[in-house]
């Protein structure tokens, strides 16, 4: 079913409808040690969403995500923006945060297109969704007895260096973003909400340099007409990260992540039944 719009853009609400959908999954799954990549391979394939401009939509809409932890942060961002000049912790914070970011972008410039024709197959994804989980059993059983960092201010920009070449293990299919840099920062010493809070600052620069780099070099597969989608996707991955970023804070100071390591080993199980069934096509 298609609308002309204001400006003679034709909506096609079906479309917008999948796309309000992949909204929510990316804005739930963003922040969660559960890998949104996989989710939203698993809720494009279902929804017929597959095409070359889709993938592009993936990666996009993790600004809505990320414009949630800015506005949730906001007060810690902005005290640090005007403690730059004055404020030692201020300084050493934002570059605790770009030191964390640098691998990525050296890893991902170097190997992002290799990992990608390589690895993004059903044994690979569902492989590290079950691996994945068996580390958060096993970083749950020891880390909190050799915390040696409480809060994020207590972080030394080798600490940041370790906990960002962490996050590279992110760019292998399925094994999640927040969940390499939350579970290895506490394998590493940080507590579970110093973990939590510097998975959340180093999304900030990751996830926009990774949206910005697609959009600019895909941009040939874009125009005016795709805007409402897009719109339409942001504004749900906004909405739905923000009640998850809210949630999983309250959650780390009281629970550990041992249900999410179990929620992985199942996915992953998922992965293979789909993938052996022809259900869902896993490719990149």
């Amino acid at each position: 079913m298609r609308r002309l719009g204001a400006k003679g853009v034709r909506v096609d609400l079906v479309l917008l409808i999948k796309a309000a959908v992949m909204g929510v999954v990316e804005g739930l799954t963003e922040f969660l040690p559960i890998s949104s990549t996989g989710h939203l391979i698993l809720a494009g394939s279902l929804l017929g969403f597959t095409d070359d401009k889709s993938k592009v939509f993936d990666i996009a809409i993790q600004a809505g995500a990320i414009v949630a932890v800015i506005l949730v942060y906001w007060q810690r961002l902005r005290e640090t923006a005007q403690g730059l000049g004055s404020d030692a912790r201020a300084r050493r914070f934002v570059l605790n945060v770009a030191i964390g970011f640098f691998p990525a972008v050296v890893l991902g410039l170097l190997f992002g297109k290799a990992i990608k024709a390589h690895l993004f197959t059903p044994v690979v994804v569902a492989s590290t969704f079950i691996i994945g989980g068996l580390v958060i059993l096993w970083a749950e059983k020891r880390s909190q007895r050799s915390v040696r960092i409480a809060s994020v201010d207590d972080m030394q920009p080798l600490d940041a260096l370790k906990v960002g070449v962490v996050q590279c293990l992110a760019m292998i299919p399925g094994t999640s973003r927040s969940g390499a840099t939350i579970i290895g920062g506490m394998l590493l010493g940080l507590s579970r909400q110093a973990a939590t809070d510097f998975s959340f600052f180093l999304a900030i620069p990751t996830l926009i340099g990774a949206g910005a780099y697609s959009l600019y070099k895909e941009r040939a597969l874009l125009s005016v007409a795709d805007l409402p989608m897009f719109a339409v996707g942001l504004v749900f991955s906004f909405l739905f990260a923000w009640l998850c970023v809210r949630w999983l804070l309250r959650y780390v100071a009281t629970h550990n992540f041992v249900p999410f390591a179990w929620y992985r080993i199942a996915f992953g199980i998922v992965v293979l039944v789909t993938a052996a069934n022809g259900w869902v096509t896993w490719s990149e």
